[in-house]
């Protein structure tokens, strides 16, 4: 029987193994148009709360708002 040198793999297959599957490809083409979409939609809405402010900056002496609603004891059920 006579040998047959083996031949690297030709371009083609080699290029096919380097790219991810179509599958997740259009997955995360269908991900970032999602996220784009739901930024603009969030942009065009504005913000929430326009006169809320962070916890930190609150004049109630940087407690984390613990007296904001009187009669609630922070404890085990007391």
């Amino acid at each position: 029987m006579a040998d047959i040198p083996m031949s690297p793999r030709s371009t083609g297959t080699t290029r096919g193994r380097l790219l991810p599957p179509p599958a997740l490809c259009g997955f995360l083409l269908l991900l970032m148009l999602l996220f784009a979409v739901s930024y603009a939609v969030g942009s065009a809405a504005g913000p929430v709360a326009p006169g809320l402010h962070g916890t930190g900056s609150g004049g109630n002496g940087g407690s984390g708002g613990d007296d904001d609603m009187p009669g609630m004891s922070h404890g085990s059920g007391e």
